[in-house]
């Protein structure tokens, strides 16, 4: 057995399994697990999805929100441990693969279509 094979082994047992399919362009709930002293507790991060990056175990998804008038994007490893659940709340209509676009526009301009051809 070579490296590469022990690699592709060990990054097998960590991928989750129960991972939703995300789309770029969906409104997604990330619950993120946040330890404070001894305790874990789970805090949701919801927000649009405007770019996914590689694959198997290193797949990330960026997610954008606006907060106290303010855009916050949040890089998030899917298949990292800190990651508790993802929910998908909404699919969204869109027509390219990075919605970097969505970081110049205000207000009403950022709205995404609502996609019904795929299930929730």
């Amino acid at each position: 057995m070579n490296a590469q094979e022990i690699i592709r082994s060990i990054e097998a047992e960590q991928l989750k399994s129960d991972l939703p399919d995300i789309y770029v362009g969906d409104t997604v709930k990330v619950g993120v697990k946040i330890r404070e002293g001894e305790k874990f507790r789970v805090q949701p991060y919801e927000g649009v999805v405007i770019a996914k990056r590689n694959g198997g175990i290193n797949e990330t998804i960026t997610v954008r929100r606006v907060f106290q008038g303010i855009g916050v994007e949040r890089v998030f490893l899917l298949h990292s441990p800190r990651i508790d659940s993802i929910k998908i709340i909404r699919r969204g209509k869109v027509r390219r693969a990075k919605l970097y676009y969505l970081r110049d526009r205000v207000g009403k301009a950022t709205r995404i279509k609502q996609r019904f051809d795929r299930s929730l």
